[in-house]
């Protein structure tokens, strides 16, 4: 069961959890730490290539949560590093991107052949040059048809009972603000909203996903009307 904050502070919890969070993170910093040195006292240093990534965000207390089950910037968003021969260090790109777009990468980067079966699209053009335009954003799913699509300023979210948010992540990093009514900005939410998959992914055989059977029913008059 997940807390809410009321729930935490109520218990007097809510600084325990956040403490637990932190010590996480910089128990998971010094590790990373120790793998790094051991490479560069090595002999593969100038010629390996790596690639530093994480789980996705937790909420500790934002919109009321204490769980990862969204698809709001803070539970979606993920750190992620490249460092390789022949790419230029210290750079940071603001385009977002997804984590299928880790392997593509790593095949264009090892200069092995593309494999045609990737969905990702390889980020090597952005590593050579940090400005280089992606034909697509950032699409995040959680449960069968709840989509987020992120934008270098947008976020969209469409649910599956048809309700929207869209945040301006500039001017409301914290995406407090929902300007989905907005009629000035229908015309980003269309952009953003043809990237939502028009057929998604049916549950994997065997799968031990807990999903309600009622999702699996919207899922399916979802399918019908799109």
């Amino acid at each position: 069961m997940m807390p809410t904050t009321e729930e935490l502070i109520a218990t007097d919890e809510w600084r325990t959890v956040v403490q637990a969070y932190l010590t996480c993170i910089t128990w998971v910093d010094h590790q990373v730490g120790k793998v790094l040195d051991a490479l560069e006292s090595s002999n593969h240093s100038s010629n390996t290539i790596v690639m530093l990534w994480s789980d996705h965000g937790y909420h500790i207390g934002e919109k009321n949560r204490f769980a990862k089950q969204a698809i709001w910037e803070r539970s979606t968003r993920v750190p992620l590093i490249i460092a390789s021969p022949g790419i230029e260090p210290d750079r940071h790109c603001s385009q977002p991107v997804g984590l299928i777009d880790m392997y593509p990468t790593l095949v264009e980067l090892a200069g092995l052949p593309p494999n045609q079966f990737n969905e990702g699209v390889s980020l090597a053009p952005q590593l050579q040059e940090t400005t280089t335009p992606r034909e697509r954003p950032a699409i995040t799913a959680y449960g069968p048809v709840n989509f987020s699509i992120r934008s270098e300023r947008y976020r969209y979210i469409r649910y599956e009972d048809g309700s929207e948010e869209l945040y301006d992540l500039i001017d409301d990093p914290n995406e407090w603000t929902n300007l989905s009514h907005k009629e000035s900005l229908q015309s980003v939410i269309s952009e953003q909203k043809a990237f939502i998959p028009r057929n998604p992914a049916r549950m994997a055989p065997g799968s031990s996903y807990d999903i309600n059977p009622y999702f699996i029913e919207r899922l399916e008059a979802w399918r019908e009307l799109n």
